[in-house]
């Protein structure tokens, strides 16, 4: 494959965030053909139902050989990982043999340390992929992990904030908030997740990363409780310190004294995510069950509301958006957030899909563009830090969904 070749793209996953990438990447011309697999085809040929650019396969994502395979039967160059991050090792691994480039939303899952989980780190988030740089690197060929929104276009804010708005910087504080709502059909609010609940519950209840003064530590699940006031109408929120990719990645690219991640999940997200850890049903191993094994994790995933079907129950914005401090280009101290906030009314009138999942898809939209006009390029295993910001802000614009920046009246976070 060379690097003109157009641009032919394997999709693994149709469900919330695949069916609102091929939406979006439906509006754009940079490549030739998208490939929609999941292993519900039906679920992949509704999404690509969008476009005739679009065909739908069926795909077992938890087998590289069969990434590998339909790579090959379609002249695939770059794969799309659209699905929970249980399977990114399998996707990732059948992507580097079969030649092609590979992105993801999120990285190789973490295991906590076995003896001390709330002080130091087991294997963390993308060490599995990060392992492997070299081979990626030796082959020519290019892994851009963890470009969804968080991680994504939170580590795109920390690369801009490094070259334009900052000499030296303090902290990169990733902050996540909304004032979403989801009704029932008699307009009772309920308790629906926006987001895939499976991956919710890993990075939820999983030690969460701190980078601090060159080395990486955890700390409790939930700790460190903070009310940040998100902008655009959003309001204060209490937000938590959550296990993310941010803190594993931007300390790579980016030299800073601190990286953290809060998370804004509201007070009854947390007690159910508490219950469900008290009863063992964010288990991942399985257990039988009158004949039958599953997952208790998987179960509790089936039986709330599919995240992509919530969208016309749901109102209100998310923002996802990067809190840095330091010394500015002045020589001054500086706070500055850089956020972008959805309106889910805007998606779904605009795109069909709800905002937390468009929000997320639209990045790699963005960065796949910018690798085939040859704006981004790259060879082994990088994060969105390891490339330039400006190109990328520009083109999300484009989307009718511009980034924004406030100047924070502190100069210290926490």
């Amino acid at each position: 494959m060379s690097d003109r070749d157009p641009m032919r793209i394997l999709l693994v996953g149709a469900g919330g965030v695949g069916g609102a990438f091929a939406a979006i990447a439906a509006r754009r011309d940079f490549f030739e053909a998208i490939v929609v697999g999941d292993h519900d085809v039906a679920k992949a040929e509704r999404a690509a139902a969008v476009d005739a650019r679009f065909s739908a396969v069926q795909v077992d994502a938890s087998d590289a050989g069969s990434v590998a395979a339909l790579c090959a039967e379609h002249r695939i160059t770059h794969v799309m990982n659209a699905v929970d991050p249980v399977f990114n090792m399998s996707i990732f691994d059948g992507a580097l043999a079969a030649g092609a480039d590979y992105l993801d939303m999120a990285m190789s899952l973490s295991r906590p340390h076995p003896e001390a989980p709330y002080e130091r780190t087991g294997v963390k988030l993308g060490d599995e992929q990060f392992a492997v740089a070299d081979d990626w690197a030796a082959a020519g060929r290019l892994a851009l992990v963890g470009i969804g929104v968080e991680p994504g276009l939170s580590d795109v804010f920390a690369r801009y904030a490094a070259d334009h708005l900052f000499s030296e910087i303090d902290e990169l504080g990733t902050r996540d908030g909304a004032n979403l709502v989801v009704t029932d059909n008699d307009g009772n609010e309920v308790f629906a997740p926006s987001f895939s609940m499976w991956t919710t519950i890993e990075e939820c209840l999983n030690p969460p990363v701190v980078w601090q003064d060159g080395a990486w530590h955890t700390t409790a699940p939930f700790s460190e409780p903070e009310v940040f006031d998100f902008p655009e109408g959003i309001g204060p929120v209490e937000c938590v310190n959550v296990e993310h990719e941010e803190v594993l990645l931007m300390p790579r690219w980016i030299d800073c004294r601190r990286a953290t991640f809060k998370y804004g999940l509201g007070e009854e997200f947390i007690t159910i995510l508490k219950v469900l850890h008290t009863l063992g049903l964010d288990r991942t191993e399985k257990v039988r069950v009158k004949g039958v094994e599953v997952s208790p994790r998987d179960v509790v995933a089936a039986v709330l509301p599919d995240p992509a079907t919530v969208g016309p129950r749901m109102r209100g914005k998310t923002c996802a958006g990067l809190w840095v401090t330091g010394t500015g280009k002045d020589g001054q101290a500086r706070s500055t957030y850089l956020y972008h906030v959805v309106d889910n009314e805007w998606t779904m009138a605009e795109y069909g899909h709800q905002c937390v999942v468009w929000q997320t898809a639209v990045n790699p939209v963005v960065a796949l563009e910018l690798l085939a006009t040859g704006v981004w390029t790259g060879v082994g295993v990088l994060g969105p830090e390891a490339f330039d910001a400006v190109p990328f802000l520009d083109l999300l614009a484009e989307h009718g969904a511009p980034w924004g920046q406030r100047e924070m009246a502190s100069s210290t976070l926490g």
